[in-house]
C-alpha cells in the first residue's frame, strides 16, 4: 500500500493472515502510515469477497439497507469502519456463521440541526437508526455513531475508543478493519447486485 490511502484511494483488501482475521496493517511494520487498518475499500470488494453464503448476503444487505435510510435523513458526510466477525474466517475459527458487520458511523450533522437543540431532536425522531438495539434487529448491523460536529477532544476520545474495542478479537488479537464512504453511490448498487448472485 501506498500514500495513495491517505487521498482517498481504495485497494484490494488484504488476504485473512494465519489468526483467521484482516491484518492490523501490512508490510513488516505498523509504521508506516499508509499501510496500517483501517483500510479503505468499497462495497463491491466487501460484497465480492465476503458474500460467500446465504448468510453473509443477508448481513451486507442490511448494511446496504442501513447506509441508505442513513443518507434519506440527510446524513451523508462522513464514513463508516467495518469490523466483527463478517470481516473474519469465522466459519473456520469458531464453525459458525458471522450474525451482523460491526459499523462505526463518523458524520457530521445536516446543515438544517447544526445546533444541539435540533441535533438533539433529529436523534429522538429517528431513533430506529440511532439506536443500537432497533438497528441490529432491522438490520443486522451493530452500529454506532461518532458524531462530527462534536468539540475535536471529544471526537478524538470517541475514535479511540471504537478503534480499541473493535480492532480487537476476544481475548486481545489485533485484527484490521475497513473503511467506507459514508454516501451511498453506484457502488452500493453494484453491491446489492453481487449480493443478488
Amino acid at each position: 500500500m501506498d500514500a495513495g490511502a491517505l487521498s482517498g484511494n481504495v485497494f484490494d483488501i488484504p488476504p485473512f493472515n494465519i489468526s483467521g482475521v484482516l491484518p492490523p496493517y501490512l508490510g513488516s511494520t505498523p509504521t508506516a502510515w499508509a499501510s496500517i487498518s483501517p483500510y479503505q475499500t468499497t462495497l463491491f470488494r466487501i460484497a465480492d469477497r465476503f458474500c460467500n453464503s446465504k448468510e453473509r448476503k443477508e448481513i451486507l444487505q442490511g448494511l446496504l439497507d442501513y447506509r441508505q435510510r442513513l443518507n434519506r435523513i440527510g446524513l451523508l458526510s462522513g464514513f463508516q469502519w467495518l469490523s466483527g466477525s463478517f470481516l473474519e474466517n469465522i466459519e473456520v475459527l469458531e464453525g459458525r456463521h458471522p450474525r451482523d458487520v460491526d459499523v462505526v458511523t463518523f458524520c457530521h450533522r445536516p446543515i438544517d440541526v447544526m445546533d444541539d437543540v435540533n441535533w438533539e431532536a433529529f436523534v429522538a425522531s429517528n431513533d430506529e437508526l440511532v439506536n443500537p438495539i432497533k438497528i441490529k434487529e432491522a438490520f443486522k448491523c451493530d452500529a454506532y455513531f461518532v458524531d462530527l460536529n462534536i468539540e475535536p477532544i471529544s471526537v478524538v476520545d470517541h475514535t479511540r475508543y471504537w478503534f480499541g474495542l473493535f480492532s480487537h478479537r476476544r481475548g486481545g488479537l489485533w485484527k484490521g478493519m475497513l473503511q467506507i464512504p459514508l454516501t451511498v453511490n453506484m457502488d452500493d448498487e453494484a453491491a446489492s447486485k453481487r449480493v443478488m448472485l
